[in-house]
């Protein structure tokens, strides 16, 4: 039978040697063994001798009996002009340790970042502006990725991590990049916790603490907008009206957990955007589409795929069966579905023209209904403008099939006739 696996995020400094050898002490005899993940960023001139120095520390401690193997991930590309590097570096290592721990059947990783990281995590935050879920600062454990993120030592100050090191007499490498004032974390550490912790010694414990009661509030506002979602949201649709009873506190809060359903980021920018112009109707930017409200509802529309070079519309289509026939175009395809009753017969379809609209169309909704023009039409059956587009599909002269509308009444068959019903899919 395997063994357990657990892995430790190793990048061979003073706080992740500590937690690996704290890890493999009590691992020790209990049939699990412990992954030490290494990730090499190439960001610095030193990495590759960190590699080495985490691979030889690794090798001596399996040689005493302990339960370790080493395995490292070599980052892929580089931070574009621009970027942060704080940034693009976190999210490779996250990615190369979920990685690597998925490779080897490991469900735990346990991060070494303890007290001061966390008081230093909330006070950025608190710089940057950020809201109760950016100064709740790092969770003691979190579900994420099909993998469970520990931090075991975050109650722990700094110097209890040290005092260890030198009991053990542990040998780590130093990252010089922490002397690099470019970086803010850096630039907090070297100039501005001194003078904070000289003028309030309980500086470390009180951020911390105050990390723990954001993170109790943070729940807390993902409990209620769990309970206001049921309310005003249909899936990927949020229905204003209801919205709009909620005090704004909760408006916000549930926005924000709203776009994260449909996975979409929510930037203060957008969601106080909202909060001031969502309506009736409207259109906002969002990643890789829009978000647009239509007769109270607000839902997003991805954004159509851009083609290297258009074809050309099709101008006219022959459907003597049932099936799908693409119209690239146009950006879709038309749909053909053999049906009993309230189609259109076979007959009409052999050879159609396919146009856009003119602004004179009248279309029959239903029989016994008089022809009204298009703009009528769609506003009686609330068909938002983005679901307007594609052909309208004419046989003779005659309007047979308008997309969002369905088909003419005037061109419903008779019974015993062999019909279809159309429907217009985007691409």
């Amino acid at each position: 039978m395997a063994p357990q696996r657990v892995a430790v995020a190793y990048s061979a400094g003073r706080d992740s040697t500590a937690l690996l050898h704290a890890t493999l002490q009590a691992a020790r005899g209990q049939g699990i063994e412990v992954l030490a993940l290494h990730v090499h960023h190439g960001l610095s001139a030193h990495a590759d001798a960190w590699l080495a120095h985490g691979q030889a520390q690794c090798a001596r401690w399996a040689r005493q009996g302990l339960p370790v193997r080493f395995i490292s991930h070599r980052a892929e590309g580089s931070p574009q002009p621009g970027d942060s590097v704080e940034a693009w570096a976190r999210q490779a290592r996250y990615q190369a340790l979920r990685a690597m721990a998925l490779g080897e059947q490991a469900g735990l990783v346990l991060l070494a970042h303890h007290r001061r990281d966390q008081a230093e995590t909330l006070l950025l935050q608190a710089l940057r502006g950020a809201g109760v879920a950016g100064l709740a600062g790092m969770p003691r454990h979190v579900e994420r990725d099909g993998l469970t993120w520990a931090r075991p030592w975050l109650d722990l100050p700094r110097e209890a991590i040290e005092a260890y090191v030198r009991r053990h007499r542990l040998r780590f490498v130093d990252d010089d990049s922490n002397a690099d004032p470019r970086f803010a974390r850096n630039r907090l550490r070297l100039a501005a916790w001194p003078a904070l912790v000289e003028a309030f010694p309980q500086a470390e414990a009180a951020l911390a603490q105050s990390a723990r009661w954001a993170q109790q509030a943070s729940a807390a506002l993902d409990e209620l907008a769990a309970i206001d979602l049921a309310q005003v949201s249909d899936g990927p649709v949020l229905h204003v009206t209801p919205w709009r009873t909620l005090s704004e506190a909760r408006q916000v809060n549930v926005l924000r957990a709203w776009l994260k359903a449909i996975g979409q980021p929510a930037p203060a920018s957008l969601v106080l955007r909202l909060v001031d112009e969502l309506a009736g109707q409207g259109c906002w930017p969002a990643a890789g589409g829009d978000l647009r409200a239509h007769r109270g509802a607000l839902r997003f529309v991805a954004a159509a795929a851009a083609l290297p070079s258009a074809p050309p519309r099709e101008a006219s289509l022959s459907i003597r069966r049932a099936g799908r026939h693409a119209l690239p175009g146009w950006g879709g395809e038309l749909v053909a579905t053999r049906v009993r009753e309230n189609g259109v017969p076979l007959a009409w379809l052999g050879a159609l023209e396919l146009r856009a609209r003119a602004g004179s169309e009248q279309f029959q909704a239903g029989l016994g209904r008089p022809p009204r023009s298009l703009k009528k039409q769609f506003q009686a059956a609330a068909v938002p403008a983005w679901e307007r587009d594609g052909p309208l599909v004419y046989s003779g002269g005659q309007l047979v099939f308008v997309p969002g509308l369905g088909l003419d009444a005037r061109v419903i068959g008779l019974p015993g006739q062999a019909q279809v019903s159309l429907l217009w899919r985007r691409g």
